[in-house]
């Protein structure tokens, strides 16, 4: 990836973070959008650290002009925009979906869905005056089944996965790539989180119990869902478009098949 240059939203902590690292220590240079700039800048410095290239720009992926920023940053600071992973997402606390608040419906599916799509326009219109480029969406596995208790959360990655799909089909013969990545447990601060919002009615080990439930005894790492990432970015996968990669430490294949 010497010479080329990727998007991350974000790309502050967690996966995006480790993606942005990882497509640095293959020599592109990295922009990180991400809501809290100083989690951004603080990515940019770990980057630095390993002699990578990278800037920041305070992103609200669910605003048009924010999301046109951070394309245009890219273009006017390097030139060109080679890859995107599109991650920054939302978890909301679990409930019964008679009881999803409106408010927490439309936040979702604002930042979940809806941003997506947005990164997605403002991306492929540079990717289009290029001629290439590959498009990484961050999903989940509750995008390829139902997930009891997040009714919005679901709903948004399953949107995920067909607008990848969709895109995929408009744009392979313009040499743009796009896929989704559908990571299972996650060690990640959103992920922290979200165990820490149901603690009080799942009990306080529960972030234990939930990856110990998982088929390799344990939660995924960011770094492992970069990997993917950066594989489906590179020309080693130049044959893969419209694929939802599930990495989620074989959780899914105990599932019956559909």
């Amino acid at each position: 990836m010497q010479g080329r240059v990727a998007i991350v939203t974000g790309g502050g902590s967690g996966i995006g973070r480790a993606s942005a690292l990882a497509f640095a220590r293959r020599g592109a240079a990295v922009v990180i959008g991400d809501l809290d700039g100083d989690m951004a800048e603080e990515t940019c410095r770990l980057i630095a650290a390993e002699g990578g290239e990278a800037s920041a720009v305070p992103t609200d992926i669910t605003s048009s002009a924010d999301v046109q920023a951070l394309v245009r940053h890219t273009v006017e600071r390097y030139g060109r925009l080679d890859f995107a992973h599109n991650n920054a997402g939302v978890v909301p606390p679990t409930c019964p979906t008679h009881e999803v608040t409106e408010e927490t419906w439309d936040r979702v599916l604002a930042v979940n869905l809806k941003g997506i799509w947005l990164c997605m326009t403002s991306e492929l219109g540079q990717m289009l005056a290029q001629g290439h480029g590959a498009i990484v969406n961050t999903a989940s596995a509750a995008g390829l089944a139902g997930s009891a208790g997040l009714a919005a959360y679901a709903a948004s990655k399953h949107g995920v996965v067909g607008l990848t799909k969709t895109a995929a089909l408009e744009y392979a013969r313009h040499c743009i790539r796009v896929n989704t990545v559908c990571p299972g447990l996650t060690q990640t601060p959103g992920a922290d989180r979200w165990f820490a919002a149901i603690a009080a009615t799942e009990g306080p080990d529960v972030a234990q119990r939930y990856a110990a439930s998982m088929p390799m005894g344990r939660a995924g790492e960011p770094a492992e869902i970069a990997e993917a990432v950066a594989w489906l970015c590179s020309d080693a996968a130049s044959m893969v478009t419209g694929l939802a990669m599930l990495v989620d430490g074989g959780k899914f294949a105990a599932r019956p098949a559909s």
